[in-house]
């Protein structure tokens, strides 16, 4: 119900965390099924470094362009640094975060500081409005969604993550078991999502071995890069570990690694050539 606090026990205390890690006063925004939120430009504080770890992935990039189809022009919402934006397309880049932008490589598409939920453009602007890995940042994702409808003619494209799989990742099961609560706080729902946008479909998207992104479940085959804090900085789920958690982890991870242990329970993951860990793109036909 619109208004009304549907958060169970879990979303309360992410939101709690949220709320305190970023300085938010009172109860904060409540978005889709009563999701807390993060504020409204959370990576001016963490976003430090973000571009020189998060870089596309070739193959997600071409999952993302097929996804795009035929469009010329095309919104990106919540843009970041500016991962994902097609070359080949006329590009608008929407973004909060003053310190994302200041990332942005020279010569990419010209950048719009502004919010998802108040898009500076007319109805029917743009062929198609994309958002990558961002729709969990945003104060009221119900109104960025809808204003993402507004503003695109055709098609909108949306990649965010299902938690469900997360479960089974040896990052989750065997170190860092609050990651799943985290994420499952954090992310919209996928069903949520396709319910609020029309002729909504979405596919699976595996990450690829040696994955290019270095989202922390983007590096399931390389355990070796988590113990990196400037690797860590880059995924906004780090930071709403509780440190003696993240110490912890860190600690029987790093053990198991020197001892050959994580190699005897995971090591077949390092040649796979593959694994679902929950990423999943949605695509609503507008036309």
């Amino acid at each position: 119900m619109p208004g009304s606090d549907r958060r169970g026990p879990t979303r309360r205390r992410i939101g709690s965390r949220y709320r305190a890690l970023f300085g938010l006063g009172g109860r904060g925004g409540v978005g889709l099924v009563g999701k807390p939120v993060v504020g409204k430009a959370v990576y001016d504080r963490i976003g430090r470094g973000y571009s020189e770890v998060r870089r596309p992935d070739p193959r997600i990039a071409a999952r993302i362009d097929r996804a795009l189809g035929s469009v010329s022009s095309v919104l990106n919402v919540g843009a970041g640094a500016g991962s994902y934006e097609p070359s080949d397309r006329d590009v608008t880049a929407v973004e909060p975060s003053q310190l994302m932008i200041s990332q942005r490589r020279e010569g990419s598409a010209p950048v719009v500081q502004a919010t998802a939920e108040d898009l500076p453009f007319d109805d029917d602007t743009f062929d198609a409005a994309m958002a990558i890995i961002t729709v969990h940042h945003w104060a009221d994702p119900d109104a960025g969604l809808a204003e993402m409808v507004r503003v695109a003619r055709d098609r909108v494209v949306i990649l965010s993550f299902d938690p469900e799989p997360l479960a089974q990742l040896w990052l989750v099961r065997d170190y860092f078991p609050r990651a799943l609560e985290i994420h499952v706080g954090m992310m919209a729902p996928i069903k949520e999502l396709l319910a609020r946008l029309p002729n909504a479909r979405q596919e699976s998207v595996a990450i690829p071995r040696l994955c290019q992104d270095g989202f922390s479940c983007a590096l399931w085959d390389r355990p070796e890069m988590h113990l990196d804090p400037h690797v860590r900085q880059a995924s906004s789920s780090w930071h709403l570990m509780p440190a003696e958690l993240t110490k912890r982890g860190l600690s029987a991870l790093r053990a198991d690694l020197d001892s050959g242990r994580w190699d005897e329970r995971n090591g077949d993951l390092r040649s796979l050539p593959e694994l679902d860990v929950g990423l999943r793109l949605i695509v609503s036909e507008l036309g």
